[in-house]
């Protein structure tokens, strides 16, 4: 058993630790408040969006309205947008977006190749040898769409040079404050068939007649559609955001409570510890009296 004072140092030590997941916990919270106000301000907004861009992906001659609408009939490439951390100490977050990325690219026959946003999902990239070509980290707490604007201009211009054939997102989608689920999503070309997810299901529902577009087809498509694809982009950065404050405050709670719990555990230890150091002591000081008046008798 450790001595009483290797007992109170790490009590100490488990107290002070305790100090730093509590103070953690805090930041997370007043952040993930913010983020999660960030995302519902502009949920609205992409989700619309996202409207447009499955009808006019359902239009007649879609091949024809917009490169980034067409199907390529063979796929040689493929680009993969990966949204992660920069700091860790936030649970499974970041493990959960690599493994996806592993379950769905690990063993693709097709060429693979990334870009990464964060600076977490970047170095377990690199650790597994994968290619990435561009990096994106230390985005603001806030980032705007002008901020993040580069990364999805960065995806259409690789597919547009047919760098990429087929271009996808892997995000965490923000549920709730409990819950946060990695989400991957095929960006270009445009892929709505499936009807999954909150937005998808909600156009196939309200939308179904056809478009006129004023005042030229061309001109609002070559506009409308490299936004709304950078959108899509910028609205899957927020919700990470939300996922990895979220996920980060829960990891810190746990952490504070284990600290609390351990340092129950320690100070229980410590009473042990120091009950026998005590016990000990009188034994002695015990012995010492009753040899002491033996010796006396014999004098």
């Amino acid at each position: 058993m450790a001595s009483a004072r290797e007992m109170r140092m790490r009590i100490r030590s488990v107290k002070n630790i305790s100090q730093v997941t509590r103070a953690l916990e805090a930041v997370s919270a007043s952040k993930v408040r913010k983020a999660m106000a960030a995302v519902s301000a502009t949920r609205a907004y992409a989700s619309k969006a996202w409207q447009v861009l499955a009808h006019i992906a359902r239009q007649p001659g879609r091949e024809n309205l917009h490169p980034l609408l067409t199907r390529r009939a063979q796929v040689h490439q493929v680009l993969v947008l990966v949204i992660s951390g920069d700091r860790g100490l936030a649970g499974a977050y970041n493990t959960n977006v690599i493994r996806s990325v592993s379950q769905h690219f690990g063993k693709s026959a097709i060429p693979v190749r990334y870009i990464a946003v964060g600076r977490k999902g970047r170095d377990m990239l690199m650790r597994r040898r994968r290619q990435v070509i561009a990096e994106f980290s230390s985005l603001p707490a806030a980032p705007s769409f002008a901020d993040v604007s580069a990364i999805g201009r960065m995806a259409v211009e690789e597919f547009l040079n047919r760098e990429a054939d087929e271009v996808y997102l892997i995000f965490t989608d923000f549920i709730n404050m409990a819950r946060q689920e990695t989400v991957l999503k095929k960006l270009l070309p445009l892929e709505v068939s499936d009807g999954s997810g909150r937005v998808e299901a909600f156009e196939q529902k309200h939308l179904s007649a056809a478009y006129i577009y004023e005042p030229n087809e061309t001109e609002i498509m070559d506009e409308i559609v490299p936004r709304f694809t950078a959108l899509q982009v910028y609205q899957a950065i927020l919700e990470s955001l939300a996922s990895e404050h979220a996920a980060r405050m829960v990891a810190m709670r746990n952490a504070t409570d284990n600290a609390i719990d351990l340092v129950g555990d320690l100070q229980l230890q410590y009473n042990k510890a120091r009950q026998q150091t005590i016990t000990n002591d009188l034994l002695d000081i015990a012995g010492g009296a009753e040899a002491l008046a033996k010796a006396i008798a014999r004098d």
